[in-house]
């Protein structure tokens, strides 16, 4: 059965009082993402909020900060939670991470191998003792004083998701995560059919996870419906312009697309992007109907392909409305 999350809202205000609406309505963890905010402050106020619900990010943007700062904020507040932190972390593309965080980009792959490496050793050293002395490529850990080691933890350390959507960060996730983070701009046929065998080939753990998040356009009227799916057609316009994120489209077919979109991106044409988006395109990436519809689809598309899905609404009805859907999806049989 899959299991379903639900997400928290983008300020502080909002993360305690959702967080715990979605425990009492059953999901089993909220989600929350690194764009305008920091996420780990939310999710701190969403673990306060809650008992049993897990809570994650979705993603932290890991080349923004040391392996040290990661692996501080990931055990912080797993242990704060009692060891319900699902930490989700990504790579972000170049641009982003030399001209918005002025932090060095190279080989990302290889690069997030070894971070995800040397947070593991910074933890080991904190749990069992042993000394540090990690030294790679990308990141060097050689001191740890007991003034600065957080000590052994009753709770372990947190899950790690690792975010992917081309073939080598894939196989990073299946060799060194504990979860992979499907990429909103997925299909079940690309996840099926490329993503599944790399993490067979390549993740030796049972417990290993796969989260996606699901596109969906969803109102109680025709109207409603039309304009959630307008707000679809513009989301996934966004991410269809960005060169990595094209082997998605070369999957179905659809790879000039992504030429043509960027060219309107960077006019500004943006309302010509979602035009371009036609219904073929649409209701592939996303589950298009009426609410009652919708858990039933969900389940028809990613039942025995992932382990859980968060509903990835760009123009979101009623909460409650969304919250019989995330019921409906657990129901179904």
């Amino acid at each position: 059965m899959l299991q379903v999350d639900g997400n928290i809202g983008a300020t502080l205000g909002e993360a305690g009082p959702r967080a715990k609406s979605a425990q009492g309505a059953g999901y089993t963890g909220v989600w929350t993402g690194e764009t305008s905010h920091d996420p780990f402050l939310r999710l701190l106020l969403a673990s306060e909020a809650t008992t049993d619900l897990e809570i994650g990010t979705s993603v932290a943007i890991a080349f923004a900060r040391s392996p040290l700062t990661m692996a501080t904020l990931g055990r912080d507040l797993n242990d704060r939670s009692a060891g319900r932190l699902n930490l989700g972390i990504g790579s972000q593309v170049k641009a982003h991470i030399e001209r918005r965080f002025s932090m060095p980009w190279s080989r990302p792959a290889a690069r997030m191998r070894e971070y995800i490496a040397a947070m593991r050793a910074i933890w080991k050293s904190w749990q069992d003792g042993t000394p540090l002395d990690f030294r790679g490529d990308f990141y060097t850990h050689t001191l740890m004083p007991p003034m600065f080691a957080q000590g052994p933890s009753d709770h372990g350390v947190p899950r790690l998701f690792l975010a992917a959507v081309g073939p080598e960060m894939t196989r990073v996730a299946a060799g060194s995560a504990d979860g992979l983070l499907v990429h909103p701009f997925s299909t079940p046929a690309y996840i099926a059919e490329i993503t599944t065998p790399l993490l067979e080939a390549g993740r030796a753990d049972s417990t290993f996870q796969v989260s996606a998040p699901v596109f969906v356009a969803t109102g109680t009227t025709e109207e409603e419906v039309q304009v959630a799916a307008l707000a679809a057609r513009k989301q996934l316009a966004f991410y269809a312009s960005t060169p990595s994120y094209r082997a998605v489209l070369d999957h179905h077919g659809w790879g000039d697309l992504q030429t043509e979109l960027t060219v309107l991106s960077k006019t500004g044409r943006w309302d010509d992007m979602a035009e371009a988006i036609d219904d073929g395109l649409l209701r592939t990436f996303a589950v298009v109907g009426e609410p009652s519809t919708i858990g039933a689809e969900v389940v028809r598309r990613y039942d025995g392909l992932v382990d859980r899905v968060n509903l990835y609404l760009p123009h979101a009805p009623a909460q409650d409305v969304v919250d019989q859907i995330a019921r409906d999806i657990s129901t179904v049989e």
